[in-house]
């Protein structure tokens, strides 16, 4: 049925998704004349309204439905998440109201402009300080910069914050990673010979192809880590957490995996000779059929040789 109305102000009631709203027909219209809900109930479309109750049914998800309703009454964008916007933009781009997909998106961009300010030092920055000779960025925040490329050897990272940093094909050697926070960041392709991770948090991290020969990755957090083809010879692996950790190819030669966790680990191709497993449960680790006809033969010591 068509919907009509003899006064632009009067109650609404709608069903949207199951949860129900009360609002006026000069909130559906008024601020974002040209979209679909004004056009709704402009009486000249059919729209579906329950005849028990007075109420009008729209087949959306209607969580978000009160921040379109206030938008419409005020005005105001609603401090949400980042995932919680995307799910009111949405909302708003089938509704078209323009008028607040301008302003999530102006919303967003804030938030990132915001959150770029709040690091402390600038790709620039760092190529600056880095020409002297002891560099030190103990607990800094580099969040998202890009430092790939760049000859970052024997710099100092400890407690520093590297979320999202781009270390891809920078030179890291003998740097100082101890404590960090570096979840996610990209280290593809980087040389990071004699690095020190102790204690580091890389969940989700890219070292796809990293030089980390004999670097010490002892306690650290490694969840989800990608190291397919990188150089851990000698590396320092003892009690790290490498759930899930992507390991195929990786060179792990005279490694050292005392009590480190490889639940669902992916070590397709890895070599592992001379490792140290002791302490290791390699029954849930994924492509390591040679290790597990070695770990049946002597189960006491678990030492690849």
């Amino acid at each position: 049925m068509a919907y009509h109305s003899d006064s632009s102000s009067s109650m609404v009631r709608l069903n949207i998704g199951g949860r129900k709203f009360c609002t006026t027909l000069d909130t559906l219209t008024q601020r974002e004349p040209d979209s679909m809900l004004a056009a709704m109930f402009s009486g000249r479309h059919t729209i579906c309204q329950e005849s028990e109750k007075g109420l009008i049914f729209v087949d959306r998800d209607g969580k978000h439905f009160r921040h379109i309703l206030n938008w419409l009454r005020d005005g105001v964008i609603p401090p949400l998440k980042d995932s919680e916007y995307a799910q009111l933009l949405r909302e708003a781009e089938y509704y078209q109201l323009l008028g607040l997909v301008d302003g999530i998106k102006s919303a967003l961009n804030k938030r990132k402009e915001d959150e770029e300010l709040g690091t402390e030092l600038t790709r620039i920055d760092i190529i600056k300080c880095i020409q002297s000779d002891r560099v030190r960025f103990r607990g800094i925040n580099l969040s998202g910069l890009d430092l790939s490329k760049l000859d970052l050897s024997f710099v100092d990272f400890s407690y520093a914050c590297l979320k999202t940093v781009f270390f891809s094909r920078a030179n890291l050697q003998c740097a100082k990673f101890r404590d960090v926070d570096a979840e996610a960041s990209i280290f593809h392709n980087a040389t990071l010979r004699e690095c020190e991770f102790t204690g580091a948090n890389l969940r989700g991290a890219v070292l796809a192809g990293a030089n980390l020969q004999s670097a010490n990755l002892q306690d650290a957090c490694l969840i989800g880590c990608s190291f397919c083809g990188a150089d851990l010879r000698s590396a320092h692996l003892q009690t790290a957490d490498l759930t899930n950790a992507n390991l195929e190819g990786a060179n792990l030669e005279g490694a050292n995996l005392k009590g480190a966790k490889l639940t669902n680990a992916n070590l397709k191709g890895a070599n592992l000779q001379r490792a140290y497993l002791r302490h290791v449960n390699l029954r849930d680790t994924l492509h390591l059929a040679i290790a597990k006809i070695l770990a049946e033969e002597n189960p006491s010591d678990r030492e690849i040789r």
